[in-house]
């Protein structure tokens, strides 16, 4: 019996794929048999057999060309997030500068725009709160300089008081003691002038002294103070009522945020004289979930709200309710009065 196999050796191609790669794909393949009876009666087997060497090869030609593309790609890619990731590095040095600017008080300074949506929105937003706290500087420095005058002007204010009352008065009293020395002087009448003079003075004195610090707030706490005030006040302004509605809690209230309130409710007062040509005023001031709240509320003719932002008396409540850590609103109309409500935690 002879077995015949064709050698396919002269078929197979040139670049043949290396032994390792022929291992791992290649698997048993099955054969066929063919029997037959030659010329010369001699009985031969005739054996088919696959040979996938061709197919193999297109194989490994595959494999290296998706190699390839991968490693590409991954070239490609890797150097796509690198541009993309120095892109970003560079936006986020920009805007650390702009901050760092920014922290030495800068507020001029402007960040780009940038082609990131998410980076642009981050500039935007600390291009707004930039020039925010500029304008917020300038607002403070305009309101330095209005209380510098106005100090320079208090202190004008009381050096000329104390050189027409208390000069003047002081020479006359000198004048009368040295006048009174003369044995035909009128002493009773030189006493009663002195006297009348010494009463003046001491009228110009406390005068002087509420307007620097009003010592009844110091002595007898917030509430009788008001109620000092506001007599006074309204017998400057009779046309005008006042009605009060104070807590005796805010005796217990700390020194520097009675003399805040207290203030702000005298720069109400003076702002409602001045602008509001109202008839009637309701002060409010309560103790209440551990916090102070202030209301002042007219029937005046109201005003533009844009209009008292740049006043300096709205500002200077501001801030004084600021520093207490508290919130200042602000409501009002045409024709139907003003309210304001400041909120203090205590």
């Amino acid at each position: 019996m002879i077995s015949l196999v064709r050698d396919n050796a002269l078929d197979q191609p040139q670049d043949i794929p290396p032994g390792w790669f022929i291992k791992l794909v290649s698997g048993s393949y099955s054969h066929t048999e063919y029997p037959f009876t030659s010329a010369d009666d001699q009985q031969s087997i005739l054996t088919i057999q696959a040979n996938p060497l061709d197919e193999i090869t297109e194989v490994w030609q595959e494999t290296i060309v998706f190699f390839l593309s991968f490693v590409l790609f991954t070239i490609l890619a890797f150097i796509t997030v690198n541009l993309a990731f120095n892109r970003s590095l560079k936006s986020i040095e920009q805007i650390v500068d702009g901050l760092q600017a920014i922290e030495k008080g800068n507020y001029k300074y402007q960040l780009p725009e940038f082609n990131t949506l998410e980076y642009d929105s981050i500039a935007n937003a600390i291009n707004h709160m930039t020039a925010e706290l500029r304008l917020a500087q300038q607002e403070n420095s305009a309101l330095t300089k209005h209380l510098l005058n106005i100090q320079e002007k208090e202190r004008q204010h009381l050096a000329q008081e104390l050189h027409d009352e208390l000069g003047q008065s002081l020479t006359a009293i000198k004048v009368m003691a040295v006048t009174a020395r003369h044995p035909k002087s009128d002493t009773l009448k030189i006493t009663q002038s002195i006297s009348e003079i010494c009463d003046h003075l001491m009228q110009v004195v406390r005068t002087m002294m509420h307007q620097l610090h009003p010592l009844i707030l110091t002595e007898l706490g917030l509430k009788a103070a008001l109620d000092n005030m506001l007599k006074q006040w309204q017998s400057r302004n009779p046309n005008i009522s006042v009605s009060v509605e104070c807590s005796d809690r805010v005796d217990v209230l700390q020194q520097d945020v009675t003399i805040h309130l207290f203030r702000v409710i005298q720069e109400c007062l003076t702002n409602i004289v001045r602008h509001a040509n109202a008839r009637h005023v309701a002060i409010e001031l309560s103790i209440e979930n551990n916090s102070v709240y202030l209301s002042v509320k007219d029937d005046g003719q109201g005003c533009d709200m844009e209009s008292i932002k740049s006043g300096f008396g709205l500002r200077g409540m501001q801030e004084r309710v600021t520093t207490l850590g508290g919130e200042l609103k602000i409501n009002s109309y045409a024709q139907q009065g003003m309210t304001i409500m400041a909120i203090i935690p205590l």
